[in-house]
């Protein structure tokens, strides 16, 4: 196959970036409607009981304007509302400040909330004095790197969702009593996205995905994959790794696993993907009639 030279990932996250502006106007409404002329106003507020006043009502603001994560799917509004001034002011709601607000006194989980963001105002707001900093084209720029990062475990999981569905249809039609895990499962400290289980044993599927060719973690790429293997088999279980890359350095010949899906494709692409990913799940209807 030729390599894929455009950036899919960029075009579809600018797509989303684009679709959350109308949030970010949505938030300029609600701070002129407080009395601010801007973003830039707001977070320059001297006042520390106002800022705290107006971060707590706009978190627990409802409206019908939609946040949408890395693969277009809305957030809920109190968590849009948390993700997007987090974002806003710099921080990661989910990596950093989610477990600080275990630390935070409030009578719920909104007034944590806003003290939280109310501190990290303070902080940023010296940092980023001028106005144009705090305009949608800045924001949206800080919007797409943290989409981009949330997007790709987001693309992992929708591609665990894929192969449980397709494996699940498969069974159905060829009327084979297994069963798919919702979850994935963890055999001696390494995660497995599905596993299937019959009356004779259990089959496990680790799920590897990579949309670059070089760099430092294609190394890791290619050791996570011979270690899914390698402690799957010493724990005595079929492993079968699902390998999705437009380019993989690693030597399919010395996968200690009898059997292998290797999809040589951007997994951006997934359109293509799913039909040749159900094609080569059905091919291993043999091994998986061996466990019924």
């Amino acid at each position: 196959m030729d390599f894929l030279i455009d950036n899919i990932r960029l075009r579809e996250l600018v797509a989303i970036v684009n679709e959350n502006e109308e949030f970010f106007r949505d938030f300029v409404k609600f701070l002129q409607e407080v009395g601010y002329v801007s973003v830039h106003d707001f977070i320059q507020e001297s006042s520390n009981e106002k800022a705290l006043y107006v971060i707590a009502n706009y978190l627990s603001r409802v409206s019908d304007v939609k946040l949408y994560d890395g693969l277009l799917r809305p957030y809920s509004n109190s968590q849009a509302r948390w993700y997007f001034l987090a974002w806003l002011l710099r921080d990661a709601p989910a990596q950093r400040l989610k477990p600080l607000l275990t630390q935070i006194a409030g009578k719920n989980l909104i007034e944590r909330e806003a003290f939280l963001l109310n501190e990290i105002r303070k902080f940023v707001a010296p940092l980023f004095p001028n106005s144009d900093s705090w305009s949608w084209a800045a924001v949206s720029e800080v919007m797409l790197a943290r989409l981009e990062g949330s997007r790709r475990a987001l693309k992992g999981t929708l591609f665990e969702e894929i192969i449980r569905r397709n494996l699940l249809k498969i069974f159905d039609a060829f009327k084979l009593p297994l069963t798919v895990s919702e979850r994935e499962v963890r055999i001696n400290q390494e995660t497995y996205d599905v596993q299937v289980s019959g009356n004779n044993g259990s089959i496990l599927i680790p799920v590897k995905t990579r949309e670059t060719m070089g760099g430092g973690h294609a190394l890791l790429f290619t050791r996570d994959i011979y270690k899914s293997i390698s402690v799957a088999g010493m724990g005595g279980y079929n492993c079968v790794p699902i390998i999705i890359a437009e380019s993989w350095g690693g030597d399919l010949a010395a996968l200690t696993c009898e059997h292998y899906i290797y999809i040589q494709f951007n997994p951006n692409q997934i359109a293509e993907i799913e039909p040749i990913l159900a094609q080569k799940l059905q091919e291993l209807l043999p091994l998986f009639r061996k466990i019924v």
